[in-house]
């Protein structure tokens, strides 16, 4: 089993794939600016990426959005406009209506993502392949509207198609049970979901709508969808962390899905992990206790309870 490391992108998460080609498209458009409505790392990726275009970026978040990923985001010039959640989609497309901006955001009932978005994703496909040598039997990744997975088996598929690999693995969209619109959709046979949603920590990949890409992605690699809830996801979260490696609750999804399936495949298997760590709920909240002359069997005793 490999970890796909994406923490290490310029924002230190996946969508750093996808700005990069959305940005440059609104570029190619000659939009006067970038519009998108995010709580977290795709609005500071699209801050980004289009501070690196000279292009103005307006970011919509939600009230519930951590602060520190806030800041982060207005850290790229951009303008940030914290409103209720049910406030974000119908302000983003009177921005997109009256200003002319570009959307790198979602405007449809179900998710239907931005059409060159991915083009940047299925650059995944194509790492993993080369740095495998080969196909993995399967790929799990972290889903809350699926575009990472469809980029990724995108990639996959062209591959085989250039003649380059002989197979295409299996995808799984990794979910919380909170939510878990792909996960319904493929069990349903619906071409997308809208499902309610309960609370989660993993806020990143929380979402109410799927969408038909996703859905695609999963039927066509013959994969599956994989609910997973905060318990197996904190677990993995700390297991990770143990060997090294510290992302955000929601970005370890692709390996606690992994872990709750329990199968065993005929090849590597590609646990996709997508943000850093510092990008949870209530990080750097938690009261810092000052040790009051310490000794080393003080240490000691601390080391030990760890």
């Amino acid at each position: 089993m490999y970890i796909k490391d994406e923490s290490r992108n310029p924002t230190w998460s996946h969508k750093d794939r996808l700005n990069r080609v959305t940005v440059s498209a609104a570029l190619a458009a000659g939009a006067p600016g970038v519009v998108v409505a995010s709580s977290g790392n795709h609005g500071a990726s699209a801050a980004a990426y289009a501070a690196r275009a000279g292009l103005p970026a307006v970011v919509i978040a939600s009230a519930e959005s951590p602060p520190a990923v806030q800041t982060f985001v207005r850290s790229y010039g951009a303008t940030v406009l914290t409103v209720a959640a049910e406030q974000r989609w119908p302000l983003l497309r009177d921005i997109v209506d009256n200003l002319g901006y570009h959307p790198v955001s979602n405007q449809t009932v179900t998710h239907t993502g931005h059409p060159y978005g991915p083009e940047g994703y299925k650059t995944v496909a194509y790492e993993v392949f080369l740095q495998l040598g080969r196909v993995p039997a399967a790929v799990f990744a972290p889903s809350g509207y699926a575009e990472l997975l469809f980029g990724v088996w995108k990639g996959f598929v062209e591959l085989r198609r250039l003649g380059l690999a002989g197979s295409v693995p299996a995808v799984f969209a990794c979910e919380p049970a909170a939510g878990g619109p792909t996960t319904r959709a493929v069990a349903t046979g619906a071409p997308a979901a809208i499902v309610e949603t309960g609370e989660s920590a993993a806020y990143s990949i929380l979402c109410e709508v799927g969408g038909r890409r996703g859905v695609l992605a999963v039927e066509g690699s013959g994969g599956a969808g994989v609910l997973v809830d905060d318990v197996a996801l904190s677990r993995a979260q700390r297991e990770l962390a143990g060997a090294g490696l510290w992302y955000e609750i929601s970005g370890v999804a692709g390996y606690a899905g992994y872990r709750a399936l329990g199968r065993e495949f005929d090849g590597p298997v590609v646990c996709i992990a997508t943000s850093s760590g510092f990008k949870d709920l209530g990080v750097g909240q938690t009261p810092v206790t000052v040790s009051d002359n310490p000794t080393w069997r003080d240490v000691q005793a601390e080391v030990e309870r760890r």
